[in-house]
């Protein structure tokens, strides 16, 4: 399976990483950490050398609960970070995480290559008409509602059977647009309980079912850390349980805030496979 990135295809036959840059004093695990471009830019340098393929670049909290900010000010974030990772790293694939098409246009034309929507154009109705103008890879995550109601909507009867319908809803209206490489998220922690969570990543081999290029974002959640009765920070051991199981299930890229352990992780699941 490949995507087009850079003018080129990025193979991902061998699972990739995503290394996450939150540019946010709020983000649940790293809010804060690398709000200057020095502390950004060293953050990207040692991802990198760590062995990320990817880094996601995000400006807005998607964290349950978390407020709402102007699109001045998202651009504000993650625009001049964006520039200065694809000139410094030029070989270095960007995403921009964000659901607004005009930061998702802005991201591109300075740098990004991904685009990253936690709502899958669910909250901006211009995101697949953008998505489909710049041709580049789209990430459809699944969720419901928006970051600040999401945690109200876990009510399904079926989360495998939700998932399914939506993904197949989404990528056909996004094929309709003239989107061609997508990628899809299951959405872990976004208008979920702990429970249904675990329901999914236990039977998320039925993604494959879409023969696109699946994603798992986990590390450091609370469907760990809550488990395990412990916080964000002392979590990593538990992100690397779950980004295990995620590669054994068919994930194909994992994002990840430790982006050497997770390296180790793949590099270890691979052997099983060879």
């Amino acid at each position: 399976m490949r995507i087009n990135t850079k003018g080129s295809t990025l193979d991902l036959s061998i699972p990739k990483i995503m290394g996450i840059l939150n540019i946010t004093p709020d983000s649940f695990y790293d809010g804060g950490k690398f709000n200057s471009e020095k502390k950004a830019l060293e953050q990207v340098e040692k991802m990198i050398i760590s062995g990320a393929d990817i880094i996601d670049v995000g400006g807005y909290s998607s964290r349950p609960g978390a407020d709402e900010i102007s699109v001045e000010n998202e651009l504000t974030r993650v625009i001049p970070i964006i520039h200065m990772i694809s000139k410094i790293f030029p070989k270095i694939v960007i995403s921009v995480d964000t659901f607004r098409s005009k930061v998702a246009n802005e991201a591109v034309n300075h740098g990004a290559d991904i685009i990253n929507d936690i709502s899958a154009g669910g909250l901006d109705e211009k995101m697949f008409e953008t998505v489909s103008k710049l041709n580049v890879p789209y990430i459809l995550m699944h969720m419901r509602g928006n970051p600040e109601n999401m945690m109200n909507q876990t009510n399904y009867d079926d989360v495998k059977k939700e998932v399914k319908n939506y993904f197949m809803k989404k990528i056909s209206n996004a094929k309709s647009m003239g989107i061609n490489d997508i990628i899809i998220d299951p959405g872990f922690g976004f208008s979920k309980t702990k429970n249904q969570n675990y329901e999914l990543l236990n039977n998320m081999e039925f993604l494959k079912d879409f023969k696109k290029p699946i994603i798992v974002g986990v590390s450091r959640k609370s469907m760990i850390y809550k488990t395990l009765g412990t916080t964000p920070e002392k979590a990593l051991n538990g992100s690397t349980v779950l980004h295990t199981v995620s590669l054994l299930k068919g994930a194909s890229i994992i994002r990840t805030h430790d982006v050497l352990e997770a390296a180790e992780c793949i590099k270890i699941v691979s052997e099983l496979h060879s």
